[in-house]
């Protein structure tokens, strides 16, 4: 193919195309859900988005005979690179019709990009950190992707190798189901390590939600800061997520484990929203916020999407303390299926706990690199 040029996005009209993008490419997909385009331009807001303050980014689209065939985003961000000593750039938002040339074109753009903004190497998709969705699908296209996680057509792993990309790292999606998993074993572990270890775990406080949120701030970095790929969020981003999901979490579903005042540890389980969301089509108005607010009460999902210790705790199995009251408290408040995502495929003790727990894998997202 031929005839197409990459230009940048410049204007409203240009944003409202990259935005568009996905609802074209990806409209006869059955499995695909449609984000909201809200959300979408808040999220690529450099004025205004807290992530910007601490990175640079670049939008990019391919057009061919006046139509847009491709998007991708190119992105250096300061955090990331400060936090693990690296020279990283990144892409992300990454949407291409079935075309390698136009992938390719797209990728070398973002890669000039970000290489002269100091850059040596080019990571992703991220959108536009890994605290955000990030990951191509590779496998498990048979099913919605839950709140925060990525759907793409099956095509795009082969765009991307095929314009010259390798795997830097798999990220792995475990199903249960709340009501089938058996709890004696894990209820008798996690008793047994909060009884020991002294440590209280609780739901978030709603009526004191500004404070918690500060004090799982405090050890959100230390719980995850060896992780591969892990970005520190400024406090700035970080309340901002809070905000964000206060409008969705349900309380019992967000524990925080303390020894005395102290917060050792964190985790987070979010009813699908997507459900209600891909009824919404993308849009509120004029009728996608009643249909979002109808089949919100009909969630029956969640995804266990934020699970932490701080080191002193990790080997005292608090993690399964806490797996164990999200599972308990997920059954009692009526949800079924329970996604535990993402895990890194090298996080040996992660998987092989939820195996014995009776999750299954069921998804693989992969991050690609391009020295």
């Amino acid at each position: 193919m031929g005839g197409f040029e990459i230009v940048a996005v410049n204007g409203k009209k240009a944003l409202n195309e990259f935005v568009e993008l996905p609802f074209t490419l990806c409209r006869n997909e059955p499995n695909w859900v449609p984000p909201l385009r809200m959300a979408v331009k808040e999220l690529l807001d450099r004025e205004k988005h807290p992530f910007y303050a601490n990175a640079q980014a670049e939008f990019f689209l391919a057009m061919q005979d006046g139509r847009t065939v491709g998007r991708i985003a190119a992105i250096v961000d300061r955090n990331h690179n400060r936090f693990h000593a690296e020279e990283a750039g990144f892409f992300g938002f990454f949407d291409c019709i079935d075309d390698v040339d136009v992938a390719r074109a797209l990728l070398k753009v973002a890669r000039a990009w970000v290489v002269d903004h100091g850059a040596k190497f080019m990571r992703g998709p991220v959108n536009p950190s890994t605290n955000y969705e990030c990951g191509v699908l590779i496998d498990g296209f048979d099913y919605d992707p839950m709140v925060m996680m990525t759907y793409n057509p099956r095509y795009y792993p082969r765009l991307l190798e095929e314009a010259g990309l390798t795997k830097a790292k798999d990220l792995l999606a475990y199903l249960s189901n709340a009501n089938t998993i058996s709890m004696k074993k894990i209820e008798r572990v996690a008793d047994k390590v909060l009884a020991t270890n002294g440590v209280r775990v609780r739901p978030i406080n709603m009526k004191d939600f500004q404070a918690d949120v500060e004090r799982v701030w405090d050890v959100y970095g230390a719980a995850w800061a060896r992780n591969w790929g892990f970005v520190p969020m400024s406090r700035e981003e970080f309340f901002l997520m809070g905000k964000e999901m206060k409008m969705i979490l349900k309380p019992d579903l967000v524990l925080i484990g303390e020894v005395g005042n102290k917060v050792v540890g964190f985790a987070m389980a979010l009813p699908d929203v997507n459900y209600a969301l891909k009824r919404a089509g993308g849009s509120l108005f004029p009728t996608g916020l009643l249909k979002i607010l109808y089949y919100q009460r009909l969630i029956k999902n969640v995804r266990v999407l934020a699970l932490g210790v701080v080191e002193e705790y990790r080997a005292s199995g608090l993690a399964a303390g806490f797996y164990a009251t999200l599972v308990r408290n997920a059954r009692r408040l009526g949800y079924g299926d329970c996604e535990m995502s993402w895990i890194l495929e090298d996080n040996v003790l992660m998987n092989r706990s939820l195996e014995v727990m009776g999750a299954k894998r069921y998804k693989t997202y992969r991050i690609y690199e391009w020295n």
